[in-house]
């Protein structure tokens, strides 16, 4: 249930890194009160992770999640390029998400 808790506040998170920027820097009240209240839905499912998961690998899956996620909507959402090294950067994240999973002690 930990690791679920964790992959759904994972998810939550690259919903926030997509709310920040239509705030245009915290000035459009809407945009803002729906950034505000991911950030917090994420950080309270990582704090219900944290309950039986250690806290570096929840926080390094939770993060590894967040910037796999951006990344990726980058590219696919906002056209940003794909070069080989964002590319390696991505992979390498997902690898060292699956290594911290595989490696955890039990829960």
């Amino acid at each position: 249930m930990n690791w679920l808790l964790l992959v759904a506040a994972g998810l939550v998170e690259v919903a926030w890194s997509q709310s920040i920027k239509p705030t245009a820097g915290f000035t459009r009240p809407l945009p803002t009160l729906l950034c505000f209240a991911l950030a917090a839905v994420a950080v309270y499912l990582l704090s219900l992770a944290m309950e039986g998961l250690p806290v570096g690998t929840a926080y390094a899956v939770f993060t590894g999640i967040g910037a796999a996620g951006a990344i990726t909507l980058g590219a696919v959402v906002h056209r940003e390029p794909v070069t080989p090294g964002r590319f390696l950067a991505l992979a390498l994240i997902i690898a060292g998400v699956a290594l911290s999973h595989a490696t955890s002690p039990a829960e």
